[in-house]
């Protein structure tokens, strides 16, 4: 029976393309793999990219993910320095460092990995929590508040560990949540109210301070102005006095004269508005009206 080239020319590519398969891997740029040989480490591999192997058994190839994974502990207890017990989770992120420990330590398995990972998270966090006061996360102040510093605390416990131990480097560590147990919140809130209104006693202290100061310099102004008025009304009553001293001995020496002025004076003032008066034409000041009362030259 003739065969049909093109039947072979097929079943010719895809053994070729069997045995490429069977003989070479790819590792991508999300990935890190290990190579067995007979069930041992034989080599990592970091970098992307096509190679070449010897065929199952002889040699076998792990890959896992590189990638940043993201761990978050349990939501639980601990208690700070000043003996306050807060509730607090957090997040680790991390990804494989050693692809040979991480493979011997937890077979590859990521779940596995951050099963491990949850109890050294938890002491980590427990000591450094241990080492802080209570102020340290909760405050009025924002400039007391030291949460940068407690994670790096945190992740400089781990990170070594990790690495070392099961071929994971350990990024970053942060506080994804905190709170109170409901046992110590109503005293909390009572320290922070008192916190408060110390604050507010102490500002209103100082507002007292500063408006007693302000008074004061404004008394001291207010006398100084005061002071300054007083000695021109002096200066002024003095120059009146002057004044008014030459002419009385004036009047004294024609005294019809002062009288007539006086009488005048009065006139005017009795006529300055409009008015209806029924009096003598001999009643002073009314009797310059009548021409009467005039001063003697």
């Amino acid at each position: 029976m003739k065969k049909n080239p093109i039947t072979l020319i097929t079943g010719a590519v895809l053994v070729v393309l069997f045995l490429f398969m069977l003989f070479s891997y790819q590792v991508r740029e999300t990935q890190v793999a290990v190579v067995t040989t007979f069930g041992r480490f034989s080599r990592s591999i970091t970098e992307p990219g096509f190679r070449f192997r010897l065929p199952w058994p002889v040699e076998k190839v792990y890959e896992f993910d590189k990638r940043l994974q993201n761990f978050e502990s349990k939501y639980d207890q601990t208690i700070t320095r000043d003996q306050i017990a807060i509730v607090a989770q957090v997040y680790v992120g991390w990804r494989i460092s050693d692809p040979r420990i991480f493979l011997e330590r937890f077979n590859g398995d990521l779940q596995e990995a951050q099963r491990t990972l949850e109890p050294v998270m938890r002491n980590a966090k427990s000591e450094v929590l241990g080492t802080h006061a209570f102020s340290d996360l909760v405050s009025t102040n924002t400039g007391a508040l030291k949460f940068d510093q407690i994670e790096q605390e945190m992740l400089g416990r781990i990170q070594r560990q990790a690495e070392e131990l099961y071929g994971m480097k350990i990024e970053l560590v942060g506080i994804k949540r905190l709170g109170l147990p409901e046992s110590i919140t109503t005293s909390v809130f009572e320290r922070m109210r008192a916190e408060r209104q110390r604050l507010v006693a102490m500002y209103q202290t100082e507002g007292e301070r500063e408006a007693k100061i302000i008074r004061a310099n404004a008394d001291g102004q207010a006398n100084e102005i005061l002071a300054e008025a007083r000695a021109e009304a002096i200066r002024v009553t003095g120059e009146a006095e002057l004044k008014a001293q030459e002419y009385y001995a004036v009047f004294e020496q024609k005294p019809e004269l002062a009288i007539f002025l006086l009488q005048l004076k009065a006139l005017e003032e009795a006529l300055k508005e409009r008015s209806h008066l029924i009096l003598d034409a001999q009643t002073s000041p009314l009797n310059l009206l009548s021409g009467a009362a005039q001063p003697q030259p």
